[in-house]
């Protein structure tokens, strides 16, 4: 096969929404690793797709936002065992803030600590948690966004702003080695942002979807984060990159 055509095939995968990794494309096509680096780099200067660590993803910009309904059912296995294992990592007195999200969510069903207070923009957690007596609930208040049932504008970043907290667990909807954590929507990231910095340690819960995707709202580059949450193991070399990062994979 030639070049020109692999990669006309590998484009067309990309459009389809398939995985494009390096490991694959190499056994899909019978080539070295090093060719198909060199079809990326090829792509990528004639702007037709963004190159990922170990791979690439559309050239395009996600804009798009599911409601929180939409997502709420999407990867919910995945979703529920990270919400365990981010639960796991709450103490007994933490003061923690917990972000908006279908996947932060699921933190509430596993949460064993005792006296702990749990600072929210969620509507949804606020209303869940809202009778656990060993809890205290502070909600930011805020601009409810009817998408995502998040909280959000002045009101709530003035809110978390007056905090400083052991563990901040954030959602997002895009993690790439390239371009950080990012989301559709630019008053959530802001909010994200100043949960970042009111915080000792955070932590990110994205499932296997999340990974190579790229919103036009930056939340924090990689070097921000602490732990990154996941359904399942990352491929060898993207947690070795990780952990130069500074950040620990959980799983």
């Amino acid at each position: 096969m030639f070049a020109e055509e692999r990669r006309m095939k590998i484009i067309e995968m990309i459009k389809k929404g398939e995985s494009v990794k390096v490991s694959e494309l190499t056994k899909r096509f019978n080539v070295s690793e090093s060719t198909i680096r060199r079809d990326l780099v090829e792509l990528e200067r004639s702007g037709k797709i963004l190159r990922t660590h170990g791979g690439a993803v559309s050239k395009s910009i996600n804009k798009l936002e599911a409601t929180f309904l939409e997502k709420q059912d999407k990867y919910a296995e995945e979703k529920d065992r990270i919400g365990r294992i981010a639960a796991s990592q709450i103490e007994d007195g933490d003061t923690i803030i917990i972000d908006s999200g279908t996947t932060t969510y699921y933190i509430s069903k596993y949460l064993k600590a005792k006296d702990i207070t749990i600072i929210t923009n969620s509507i949804v957690l606020t209303y869940e948690l809202a009778n656990r007596e060993d809890i205290e609930v502070i909600n930011t208040g805020g601009t409810i966004r009817i998408n995502t049932k998040a909280q959000v504008g002045p009101i709530t970043e003035r809110t978390i702003k007056q905090f400083r907290v052991n563990k901040t667990f954030l959602g997002a909807n895009g993690l790439s080695i390239k371009y950080g954590v990012t989301t559709p929507t630019l008053d959530e990231a802001v909010i994200k942002q100043a949960m970042i910095d009111a915080t000792s340690q955070v932590y990110l819960l994205v499932d296997e979807s999340k990974f190579s995707q790229v919103y036009s709202s930056v939340i924090c580059s990689l070097d921000e984060l602490d732990y990154i949450i996941t359904n399942n193991e990352r491929p060898e070399e993207e947690v070795e990159y990780y952990e130069k990062c500074g950040i620990k994979v959980l799983t």
